[in-house]
């Protein structure tokens, strides 16, 4: 079987090969324009690979391996084709930072530890399910630790408009490349991929109104189980437990249509008209969940949103939502928050609903914060919080079987102030959070016959007493609720 996969994709190519063009590279008539737009929008998602080892994965006539030699030490640009590996030499030879490797990626050897970086451009989709899983585990041991891996893809269906007598390609949905690159481990069984990034490409969008072409940054890291409730990433451990996506809808008939957080298009309203927005500006949502505030942002204020969340669960579904709701203002992303990369003075706004309690260096995370903030920009953030130590049993029982990291009230303003952030506000909202449970439980209770068409008398039976336990939590001064706003200084003091 696997033999045949391999004949019928180097059929495939040999058939797409012939002239060496970018036409016939990207299987498309309008090759050249998405060529010129997408480039540099490819390249400035990469991390920096200043003075890097690199290693191009399916270099193709070399649309990429220019500009990652402009800027790493050296690059092997590998491919299948030797049309293509000749085309590319031919045009990027003179560098003389870059070899050159006519190979076929699954039988591809190479050494271990050999490149910080690796970079693949329409690839995967030419592997089988296994194929990859084998590739994968060979890519953790050609890279360093900490080294990363950017990979882009046609999910769903084909983009191109090249006639084809045959397509041996696979069109994996976003959540299978998910699964698969991040469920394998090194041969050691310490090292894995996490994701970082993953997004849809804006070219296709702005050009073809295409969302499939999905990109993602990931990097090697640790396998450290017991830090991640026994799932080997955190995002596994968010996508199988608390937000599964039976249990993100499952949320959303509390919260209201589009939201997941506390007291859903109310609060929403409240806090976003303290923040005073301007059409034009840009706001991140890190932790966007499902997407109801990004929308509500943008269709109301006039306002750019990027949505962010490490839920792939999450993002899935505020992408199904972006569909209905066709408002090109609005971006989302699959983004590890800690470790996602945006150049200085990005953002007018960073806002937060309930999402930074997962997080444990929170100092770490608002300084990031503060540098994708323009200055004057501002920051507004609700999140779970703690009363003083020490917590009953249940409490601390809870928070570490959710993996949350909390603080007061005044210790999560007091970080933010350390952060360099001014005029900050650290307001105390447990009051407000027991009126909202409380409305919610009672909305809850009116709808179950409703409730229960959608979902099962246990998950009904959940929501009650996860409510119920919200408001003991905090009748016991143990849980805590927050509101955080501060600003970024307009001028800078060096």
């Amino acid at each position: 079987m696997a033999e045949d996969a391999r004949h019928n994709m180097a059929q495939f190519w040999e058939e797409h090969s012939r002239d060496a063009t970018v036409e016939e590279m990207m299987l498309d008539s309008s090759a050249e324009l998405i060529s010129q737009e997408e480039k540099p929008e490819i390249i400035s998602l990469l991390p920096s690979i200043d003075g890097l080892s690199v290693l191009e994965l399916g270099a193709g006539i070399g649309r990429f391996t220019g500009n990652l030699a402009k800027l790493a030490s050296h690059v092997t640009a590998v491919d299948f084709m030797q049309n293509f590996i000749e085309k590319n030499q031919q045009d990027n030879g003179f560098r003389g930072n870059i070899t050159f490797l006519q190979a076929d990626v699954t039988k591809l050897t190479l050494p271990r530890q050999s490149f910080d970086f690796i970079f693949s451009n329409w690839l995967f989709m030419y592997l089988t399910d296994k194929e990859l899983v084998e590739v994968t585990q060979r890519m953790l041991g050609w890279l360093r630790p900490g080294g990363y891996l950017f990979f882009r893809e046609s999910c769903f269906f084909q983009s191109g408009d090249a006639q084809r007598t045959f397509n041996p390609t696979v069109y994996r949905s976003p959540a299978q490349y998910n699964h698969l690159l991040t469920s394998v481990k090194s041969t050691s069984g310490d090292q894995g991929f996490e994701i970082v990034m993953s997004k849809s490409v804006q070219t296709y969008i702005k050009l073809k109104k295409n969302q499939n072409q999905v990109c993602w940054l990931m990097q090697m890291v640790p396998r450290v189980p017991e830090a991640n409730q026994g799932y080997g990433t955190f995002q596994q451990f968010l996508d199988n437990h608390q937000y599964s996506r039976k249990g993100i809808l499952r949320y959303e008939k509390i919260f209201g249509q589009g939201f997941v957080s506390t007291g859903g298009l109310e609060t929403t309203k409240e806090f976003i008209s303290m923040l005073n927005l301007l059409s034009g500006q840009r706001v991140i949502d890190v932790g966007c969940g499902i997407g109801g505030g990004d929308f509500y942002m943008a269709k109301t204020y006039g306002v750019e949103v990027l949505g962010m969340d490490l839920s792939s669960n999450m993002v899935e579904i505020a992408m199904e939502r972006a569909i209905d709701e066709k408002n090109p203002l609005v971006q989302f992303e699959i983004g590890d928050a800690t470790r996602r990369i945006f150049a200085e003075a990005s953002f007018d706004v960073v806002y937060s609903r309930d999402t930074i309690l997962h997080i444990s260096d929170k100092g770490a995370l608002f300084r990031r914060f503060y540098s994708w903030l323009k200055p004057g920009g501002k920051l507004l953030i609700t999140d779970y919080c703690c009363g003083e130590h020490p917590w009953s049993p249940d409490f601390q029982e809870y928070v570490k079987q959710r993996g949350y990291v909390l603080y007061t009230p005044s210790e999560y303003g007091q970080l933010l102030e350390k952060a360099g952030f001014v005029n900050v506000q650290a307001q105390d909202r447990t009051k407000q959070f027991v009126q909202v449970l409380n409305a919610e439980l009672k909305r809850t209770k009116e709808i179950k016959e409703e409730f229960l068409q959608s979902f099962t008398e246990e998950d009904y039976n959940y929501i009650i007493s996860g409510w119920e336990e919200k408001l003991h939590r905090c009748s016991l001064g143990d849980q805590r609720w927050g509101l955080f706003y501060a600003e970024k200084p307009h001028e800078i003091i060096s």
